[in-house]
């Protein structure tokens, strides 16, 4: 053992780790480049998620669900949030076609644990929660699943870094997110692409094991008021072969909003 030295080495100051000190044996120094990029991982998507930031969000969104034989059908629907990542409340309405107006969920996210949904069906007045069992069911017939409606936190998954990549000729950064323990949640792990110009996500491919179930393309990225957001995002449910493409339209953030609207009482008056 005379060849073994022990060494003390700091960690990457953070502000939750500021002072602390970790005893590394030499022998497993070819541990430490994971290290660092398990690290360079998680500050990647902190600073995407930091420049999302904004206190409430509103837009009219059109849906085209495209099935595997090509038929197309419509939706809309308008949603508002309250709040940002892992602390905020979100009310989806569906506007058309007749037969689902005024259906709504109402997302109830929370940082440390999987959110809390309703769902309003005015036509026969009745409101139920949705189960976590069946998160992973498609919503209203879209490859929207409720878990997809759901909003990621940063400190709800673990980080690794796959290395450098690119996507329609933008570099980005191949990330994979794996949920937390206290995270429920149908997939095993989650492959982000996060483009390194702006830190904009451009896709999500959610895999079951090691097959990719569910692929979402984040495609028009623009500046709306100084955040960078996909103004059309297309699910495709790589079982089904079919896909829903969601056009983003009169979308603004910092929009004054009540928490009251956001209530279960408040979807059943609306």
């Amino acid at each position: 053992m005379s060849d073994v030295k022990i060494v003390r080495v700091p960690l990457a100051s953070t502000p939750r780790r500021a002072g602390v000190w970790l005893v590394v044996c030499a022998l497993l120094s070819s541990l430490a480049p994971h290290v660092r990029a398990a690290d360079n991982a998680r500050q990647i998507v902190e600073e995407s998620q930091q420049r999302t930031q904004a206190a409430s969000q509103r837009y009219e969104g059109v849906l085209q669900v495209f099935d595997a034989k090509g038929k197309v059908s419509d939706k809309r629907w308008m949603l508002e949030r309250l709040g940002s990542h892992g602390a905020s409340r979100m009310v989806l309405r569906f506007t058309q076609p007749a037969e689902v107006k005024g259906v709504a969920l109402l997302v109830v996210n929370h940082p440390d644990r999987a959110s809390d949904q309703w769902m309003w069906t005015p036509a026969i007045e009745r409101d139920r929660r949705i189960a976590l069992q069946d998160r992973s069911t498609r919503f209203f017939g879209t490859d929207f699943s409720f878990e997809d409606l759901e909003e990621r936190d940063v400190d709800q998954y673990d980080y690794a870094l796959l290395g450098d990549d690119s996507l329609d000729g933008v570099a980005m950064w191949k990330i994979q997110s794996t949920p937390r323990q206290g995270k429920s949640s149908q997939y095993t792990t989650s492959t982000v692409w996060i483009r390194k110009d702006n830190y904009a996500c451009a896709r999500i491919e959610n895999l079951v094991k090691d097959q990719v179930v569910r692929r979402l393309n984040y495609l028009d990225i623009q500046n709306v008021q100084g955040i960078w957001t996909a103004k059309q995002l297309e699910m495709t449910d790589v079982k089904r072969n079919s896909r829903t493409r969601l056009t983003l339209d009169k979308l603004q953030y910092n929009v004054p909003m009540k928490e009251d609207d956001f209530t279960l009482q408040a979807i059943r008056r609306q």
